[in-house]
């Protein structure tokens, strides 16, 4: 449920970010400022139709308006599918908001073209450094922002289909080489109680793609782009690495393990035996175990031999450059970092605490919790998309080949498509001059 909402908003970052890249720069604070007036500080999010988490946000604005009487902050919530678009157009016209929040691998794209500016939250009760990694949003070694929760990629499945076939149900320190998953791929098909054993939600759109299959590219050795300097995608996206991803990934559906199109509800079809594995996230983990109880198995990412992946970063709160009261921004953004909303965040959107503090209090995912693996999986396992402004565009481009390949494209055609557009992009916008 929490991922499919993300869905919604992050698939509006394509058109977004077409605006945002042809804005570039133009946005910075030299122009007039915005989001603050008289004391008032106003604040957007994109969780207009989420009640649960537009509640803990009214809470937070309650609790701290009501702490002091130098500032007031107003909540202005915008539906998810159109809230890029609204901030994209609100940069332009140098009207941001004070307060808002950002999805983290837009962070660098929002930081890089002036939207956003560097925070400094230190003195505050909960200190970054005790948070998950891929909850806090850096550019350029600065932090412009900071998540109270993650989520995290795992796969599902039954504990008694996998005795009965064999097949030995990985730990987090001995997690499946591509040997054993793809042995266990080969028992499961030719049992014939499944049509496609594996399920990874190929019918998904937008972020899906990158958030769900980028790690695995990653676990094989290759990557969205050459992280040094991020200058280039050619001979990473491409490269030897990523061309053996791809392939192995077209071979899931040429093999009839994989379906290159999934159905609407691919954990619903899971939890109704039609596949034996589910590639998804910590989203459905209660859903899942109040379906099997103790037959429900939590499995770790697949080691492909460069380490278990998965992707890190979810929503998270910044503060906009054109704001005219940044101390009281930045006094909102302190007094939000207490434990006690940290652990409201999780309770009321079934994520993961981003912090170890906060998850001691979460009924599952304390230490010896049932849902504790995905702690431990964000905390050892995660890989934040690449830091760069790039990053929406890539992600774009990403799908587009994964879709063709799954479609039947040539593996190293497709991923050379990509590299080459990327590289166009990154020149044309001058990234590496921040």
């Amino acid at each position: 449920m929490v991922f499919r909402t993300r869905r919604l908003a992050v698939a509006s970052v394509a058109v977004a970010a077409a605006t945002a890249l042809v804005a570039g720069c133009a946005t910075g604070s030299s122009g007039s400022t915005s989001g603050a007036d008289g004391g008032t500080l106003t604040l957007w999010t994109h969780n207009a139709g989420n009640s649960a988490e537009l509640d803990v946000v009214k809470k937070i604005i309650k609790d701290f308006n009501g702490s002091q009487s130098k500032y007031k902050v107003e909540l202005q919530a915008f539906p998810q599918s159109s809230y890029n678009d609204s901030v994209v157009a609100a940069a332009s016209a140098r009207k941001l908001p004070c307060l808002l929040d950002v999805d983290g691998p837009n962070v660098p794209n929002w930081a890089w073209g002036g939207y956003l500016a560097p925070i400094d939250v230190s003195g505050s009760e909960v200190p970054l450094s005790a948070q998950l990694p891929s909850t806090i949003g850096r550019y350029q070694d600065k932090v412009y922002a900071f998540g109270f929760y993650d989520v995290s990629l795992a796969f599902f499945a039954r504990k008694s289909v996998l005795n009965e076939y064999g097949i030995r149900i990985p730990t987090i320190d001995k997690p499946w080489t591509k040997a054993e998953f793809d042995s266990a791929l080969a028992k499961l098909k030719k049992s014939g109680k499944f049509e496609y054993p594996l399920e990874m939600g190929t019918g998904g759109l937008g972020e899906w793609y990158s958030y769900g299959y980028s790690p695995q590219l990653q676990s094989f050795g290759g990557d969205l782009i050459d992280r040094d300097g991020y200058k280039t995608a050619s001979g990473t996206l491409d490269g030897k690495n990523a061309v053996e991803w791809a392939t192995w990934f077209r071979s899931l559906v040429s093999k009839g393990y994989l379906s290159k199109k999934s159905g609407v509800d691919p954990n619903k079809d899971f939890l109704a035996g039609k596949s034996a594995l589910h590639w998804d996230g910590s989203w459905n983990a209660v859903k899942n175990a109040d379906k099997l109880g103790d037959d429900l198995a939590v499995i770790p990412p697949v080691d492909f031999g460069h380490g278990p992946r998965i992707g890190g970063a979810s929503w998270q709160w910044a503060m906009s450059s054109t704001c005219s009261d940044k101390a009281g921004a930045q006094a909102w953004l302190k007094f939000s970092r207490q434990t006690k909303y940290f652990v409201d965040y999780a309770k009321a959107t079934g994520t993961i605490p981003a912090t170890d503090a906060a998850a001691k209090q979460v009924d599952g995912y304390q230490p010896g919790g049932k849902f504790n693996v995905f702690v431990q999986y964000a905390r050892k396992f995660a890989e934040v998309r690449p830091a760069t402004p790039a990053y929406p565009y890539i992600s774009t481009e990403f799908q587009k080949a994964t879709q063709d390949i799954l479609a039947g494209a040539d593996p190293k055609n497709a991923l050379g498509q990509a590299a080459k557009a990327i590289d166009n992009n990154l020149k044309t916008n001058h990234y590496d001059a921040g």
